[in-house]
């Protein structure tokens, strides 16, 4: 199984950690150790899981939005983005729990315009709020389509940080990695309104390869 850059750390410090709690409860618990060691090997098992690179099949879009994530559709309402578009949007926005693949894709192919990391605060990823009120990168591209799409990378209770390598001017290419949230959070997606939404709310999608809508040319 091949593993994300960002675990290299927290493997090496979950490494240490566990080893010396491993020890601890043969040296003091003997006979009972397992009952320590046991659920130890199994938290050990889902970081590795957590960091988990899947084979994906990237293709070319245009006019298609692929979901830049994985997770579970959480939200689909039009709304005001004030920081780029300044007016009207659809947003549809994607919850992570810790169990999915947490590598961040471009949802649209063009070229990157703006991005800004905004400190927050870490209500949990699901809260309407933590759009404008949690840890954030937001990223906009304008896209083969000559529309201006806007995402956000957003912290929850659990994820405390937030990877990401874009910049302004780089292309973009719908379905490739652009950044990385660790253990837990959501992604939020602004498009126009003319946009046609293909996917619904509950829908669960696989980042890089799912279109969840479709915009005009």
């Amino acid at each position: 199984m091949k593993l994300h850059k960002e675990s290299r750390g927290t493997i090496v410090l979950a490494t240490v950690v566990f080893a010396v709690l491993g020890f601890l409860a043969v040296y003091f618990l003997k006979m009972y150790a397992l009952l320590i060691i046991i659920p130890l090997l199994v938290i050990y098992g889902l970081i590795f899981w957590f960091f988990r690179v899947p084979d994906r099949e990237i293709t070319d879009h245009r006019e298609n939005v692929i979901a830049p994530v994985d997770g579970k559709v959480v939200m689909i309402k039009e709304v005001d983005e004030d920081e780029v578009i300044r007016g009207k949007a659809i947003q549809v926005s994607i919850f992570m729990s810790p169990l999915n693949v947490h590598i961040c894709r471009y949802p649209v192919s063009g070229t990157v315009t703006y991005k800004k990391y905004h400190p927050g605060k870490y209500l949990v990823a699901w809260h309407e709020k933590s759009s404008t009120e949690n840890e954030r990168t937001t990223i906009a591209v304008q896209s083969l389509t000559d529309h201006t799409v806007v995402f956000r990378q957003i912290a929850g209770y659990v994820a405390r940080r937030i990877v990401f390598s874009s910049q302004e001017g780089d292309a973009a290419k719908a379905g490739h990695e652009f950044g990385f949230i660790k253990f837990g959070s959501r992604m939020d997606v602004f498009l126009p309104l003319d946009t046609e939404i293909l996917c619904k709310i509950g829908d669960k999608t696989k980042g890089g390869t799912d279109i969840i809508a479709r915009m005009k040319e």
